[in-house]
């Protein structure tokens, strides 16, 4: 059966309409502001110059924690190498650096996990406790190598 009621996204259309342009407006200015960018309710100003600056300096420290992950796991791994046959070692470092890491996935907030939050918190703590596990099992399943 149909209705003869306008569709609900023909009337979200009609309210998102953009609003009309200024009577002096330049064609190719947004909104007739001369540089260029859409009016923001407030006199226009001078730009800022070091505001990129420290957005990127905090876009750095939020990936402080997967770093810190890497450069352990990376240190792990040239324990393992430089150790020959024995890698049970390095097998518990890369072990115990996964479960650190479900724990600072845990236990910060999503803005600050930086590249270690790639799913939901419970995924992402969930399949590094599952890695960290398989490779704890496996690193005391192996002979120490004296």
């Amino acid at each position: 059966m149909r209705h003869s009621a306008p569709s609900a996204s023909r009337s979200r259309r009609q309210r998102r309409a953009p609003a009309p342009r200024p009577p002096d407006a330049a064609p190719g200015d947004p909104l007739g502001d001369p540089a260029g960018e859409p009016a923001r309710g407030g006199p226009p100003g001078p730009p800022r110059l070091g505001a990129p600056r420290r957005a990127a300096g905090r876009q750095r420290w939020r990936q402080l924690p997967y770093a810190i992950v890497l450069c352990g796991l990376a240190l792990a791994l040239v324990w393992m190498r430089q150790s020959g046959q024995d890698v049970r070692g390095g097998t518990l470092a890369v072990a115990g650096i996964l479960f650190a890491a479900a724990l600072a996935r845990l236990a910060l907030p999503e803005r600050r996990a930086g590249m270690l939050a790639s799913r939901r918190r419970l995924a992402d703590v969930a399949v590094l406790t599952a890695l960290g596990t398989g490779l704890l099992v496996a690193g005391l399943m192996l002979p120490a190598q004296h």
